[in-house]
């Protein structure tokens, strides 16, 4: 069965990147999308691992050529996802992981109508604020501009499939690892499987009756 898409998005601090770090860890056959950026590699990051690494030309040829599903510049660098990484998860019959921005979320849409849309939520602005102080990684004029970066993003949320509020981590994980379990139970996800398994041929209907027969 060939894989699907689920993307998870969120403004900084809303803990989407935690929720998806838990969900590779515990949900077996999910795997996650290497982007491809044009900035340099940080600390002890690793060339298809962390990001695929490529310089702004080679970047810029292969949005010339159609290579990503979603790409986009942030601050001074490039970044996308791939067809090719996405088809080769998927064509090998694993689902994927993607943590882009609602900007990202809508190509991928548009690439794969089938994708999944999940996204994360703080419990509240002030909550988010918090957060962010919290961290203790951003001046307080970078975290200005993330809070109102944040409150321009949320108006995003509502057109996604899902919703989750990160109020409690676990609890959080808990309710995005049940959309991606039901999503993958779906009959139409599973339809070959029983036909192949149980002998029903693919013009047959369910009678829809009960009892034994």
């Amino acid at each position: 069965m060939r894989g699907q898409l689920f993307v998870i998005s969120g403004p900084s601090g809303a803990g989407k990147s935690s929720i998806a770090r838990a969900l590779l860890d515990g949900v077996p056959g999910l795997a996650y999308s290497v982007s491809h950026t044009s900035r340099r590699p940080r600390g002890a990051e690793k060339d298809g691992v962390d990001y695929h690494f490529v310089d702004r030309g080679t970047f810029r040829e292969m949005i010339a050529a159609g290579a990503f599903a979603e790409w986009a510049p942030v601050y001074d660098d490039y970044y996308g996802t791939a067809f090719s990484t996405l088809k080769e998860r998927m064509d090998a019959g694993l689902d994927v992981l993607l943590d882009v921005d609602s900007q990202g979320a809508r190509g991928i849409r548009e690439a794969f109508d089938d994708t999944v849309l999940i996204y994360v939520l703080p419990p509240s602005l002030s909550a988010l604020e918090k957060r962010l102080t919290a961290r203790g990684t951003d001046s307080e004029r970078t975290i200005r501009r993330r809070m109102e970066k944040a409150a321009r993003e949320i108006e995003n949320c509502l057109w996604y499939d899902y919703i989750v509020i990160n109020d409690v981590l676990e609890t959080a994980v808990r309710e995005a690892r049940s959309i991606i379990v039901s999503r993958r139970c779906r009959t139409s996800r599973r339809k070959r499987y029983v036909r192949e398994r149980f002998g029903i041929p693919a013009s047959g209907k369910g009678s829809g009756e009960g009892g034994d027969s």
